[in-house]
């Protein structure tokens, strides 16, 4: 690994761990294992090293894998939920510190909005489409849906460490119990399957709900 990419990461593991002020430039090159002349001569700034390092892991991708056509609402939010939920226990301990710091530097919050702003946005398309297709129905609306979704993975993942008694299930069930209650909230129904054998094996007085109990 170059001088350069050791000293982002270093910047981000300190940072998690102690925040702007006690990320020092000295604790930082040591844990790069440089000294504290070559930080400066790569970044100029403990600012811009923090600042950079914070960016580089805002840019690193969540692939979500909603499709641009809904088949199957439960299946294709699970595999969602648990992407995005792993993603946040990745970076829970930079997201705390980051919040944490948002009255005193709000730059450093603003690095890391992006995936989240990225996430909503796929999401919320997919809402709206999973409504123009009949597979949702109810009054609700789209937007404080995707919130109520990504609020409640994002409080469990940011949490789960520090109240552990509000969170009893493993980290591997959270996503899934999310996931159904919402599909009752929105009224989520699966896709119609096509031809004659979907007919007739769907059941008598209409389309069965999406989400088993969470017993």
């Amino acid at each position: 690994m170059e001088v350069r990419e050791r000293l982002l990461h270093a910047a981000r593991r300190v940072f998690e761990e102690a925040g702007s002020r006690g990320a020092t430039t000295r604790r930082i090159a040591t844990e790069a294992g440089v000294n504290e002349i070559t930080l400066f001569r790569h970044f100029g700034s403990k600012a811009a090293l923090i600042g950079e390092a914070l960016a580089a892991a805002s840019r690193e991708p969540v692939r979500t894998g909603l499709p641009a056509e809904p088949r199957d609402p439960e299946a294709e939010l699970m595999a969602w939920s648990h992407a995005g939920y792993a993603h946040l226990r990745l970076h829970a301990a930079m997201i705390r510190t980051t919040l944490g710091e948002l009255a005193e530097a709000p730059d450093a919050a603003r690095c890391v909005a992006g995936p989240p702003v990225q996430v909503h946005t796929e999401l919320l398309q997919y809402l709206q489409r999973l409504r123009e297709r009949g597979m949702a129905d109810g009054e609700w609306d789209a937007d404080a849906a995707a919130n109520l979704l990504m609020g409640s993975l994002f409080a469990d993942a940011i949490a789960r460490d520090a109240v552990p008694e509000k969170y009893p299930y493993p980290e591997a069930e959270a996503p899934g119990r999310y996931v159904r209650m919402f599909l009752r909230a929105i009224g989520a129904v699966p896709a119609p399957a096509a031809g004659p054998e979907a007919a007739d094996a769907a059941p008598a007085g209409g389309t069965e709900r999406v989400g088993p109990n969470l017993s």
